[in-house]
């Protein structure tokens, strides 16, 4: 995992591969109430995804007691991307193919997150997304916060019919959420090993309560007060 620590071999995981903390504008989940949600909810494997920014994962990658993957949402100028294995942050604002380059740069692998929720702020745009299928890894077929079961079968269909990987995830942004989807996956040691590993993983998959968007809501606008 070069900087990111090795899984180990040997044992399944349980791998929550989207989550927010304080770093993000619309959380305030702390590294330590993210790492005991993990614990309580069984998840052994975490990616750290804040918006535009790694420094939390960084430190949950410290201070956990289970394998930590440096991630990052990150908005591009026509929407966004997820991207694991990092070892630098990638700036908000550049063209999707840019940002796929600087990811690749650092060995990482890169995805769309909740491509088709059609409520969401952010989404990739699809003029965007046909034109860097060819480029990503993997597009997220399940996120328990998309409102529509149908946005997430999109998902699922477009990555079939692209010959793309796929993955699930919680989109946590409160400890509550953490687990809520995640990937019973084998064990790996990198990127690469990763990639190999969701060819063989099960998705465990469970809506959040639509209510938990107001959540994020509140943040977003406390924090905008704050400033």
């Amino acid at each position: 995992m070069g900087d990111n620590p090795s899984t180990g071999s040997g044992r399944a995981l349980n791998v929550e591969l989207h989550l927010h903390t304080r770093s993000s504008f619309d959380s305030a989940m702390t590294p330590e109430s993210a790492i005991a949600a993990c614990q309580r909810r069984g998840v052994t494997c975490l990616a750290v995804t804040d918006h535009n920014r790694i420094e939390a994962a960084w430190e949950i990658q410290a201070l956990a007691p289970f394998p930590v993957i440096v991630g990052e949402e990150i908005r591009t100028a026509e929407g966004e991307l997820i991207a694991y294995f990092l070892s630098q942050e990638i700036p908000r604002g550049l063209s999707p193919e840019a940002s796929i380059e600087r990811v690749r740069a650092q060995g990482g692998v890169v995805g769309v997150p909740h491509p088709f929720d059609r409520f969401r702020g952010g989404v990739l745009k699809r003029k965007a997304l046909l034109r860097i299928a060819p480029r990503i890894d993997f597009v997220e077929a399940f996120n328990a916060r998309n409102l529509l079961l149908r946005d997430s079968m999109l998902g699922a269909a477009f990555a079939r019919e692209h010959g793309l990987r796929t993955t699930v995830a919680s989109d946590a942004h409160t400890p509550m959420e953490v687990g809520t989807a995640y990937l019973r996956m084998p064990a790996f040691e990198d990127a690469a090993g990763f990639l190999a590993a969701l060819d063989r993983a099960e998705m465990v998959t469970k809506r959040s309560p639509a209510w938990v968007h107001l959540f994020s809501k509140w943040h977003t606008w406390r924090k905008r007060l704050l400033r």
